[in-house]
């Protein structure tokens, strides 16, 4: 995985899309480091995230969510998890975009919403209808989650078959000729 230079793999997706899991898997398995966005986060606030968004609000998580992974960005070569709001922001995409290749870990809402109903800690889905809470958070993210560099289905199958299927796209990825002058491919 040469080819990644100093770039960080980032992934991106919804909550429940197994960024976290899959992520250490495929750090592990290309022996980069493995940082978690949230947990950084966690670790400098001194607070939970849920904690984070009782005190300050959303707006002011996710300003400090941007300064942590531009920091954590530097830190490249290695793999990196970001919070499923993360890749919304303009800048945030842009600093992913220079310095790393996204994956977007694309799961149907069957799959999303049977693993976060299993844990209380998820801030935007403490309502009356967390399923179509998450399911109104696909139709708003989705499009941008696309704009990522890899795109791969995540279900319900070993973490190991979905990390070789990561690193197999991204080594498909990395392996593309650059394209040049708007001639995108």
């Amino acid at each position: 995985m040469g080819a990644l230079g100093s770039r960080s793999v980032v992934f991106v997706g919804l909550m429940g899309a197994g960024k976290t899991a899959i992520g250490r898997k495929v750090a592990t398995m290309l022996g980069l480091r493995f940082a978690d966005s949230d947990h950084e986060i966690e670790s400098v606030s001194r607070m939970t995230i849920p904690e984070l968004f009782e005190a300050y609000g959303e707006a002011e998580f996710r300003a400090l969510e941007q300064r942590v992974i531009l920091r954590l960005l530097e830190n490249g070569p290695q793999v990196l998890s970001t919070g499923g709001g993360a890749f919304m922001n303009e800048h945030t995409r842009q600093a992913i975009s220079e310095m790393g290749v996204s994956v977007w870990l694309k799961a149907d809402l069957d799959t999303l919403f049977g693993r976060v109903s299993k844990k209380q800690n998820r801030p935007l889905l403490k309502t009356a209808n967390p399923r179509a809470v998450l399911e109104k958070l696909m139709d708003e993210r989705y499009p941008v989650y696309a704009l990522s560099d890899v795109t791969v289905p995540t279900r319900d199958e070993r973490k190991e078959i979905i990390a070789g299927e990561v690193i197999d796209s991204l080594s498909r990825y990395l392996q593309r000729p650059p394209a040049t002058d708007g001639n995108a491919s």
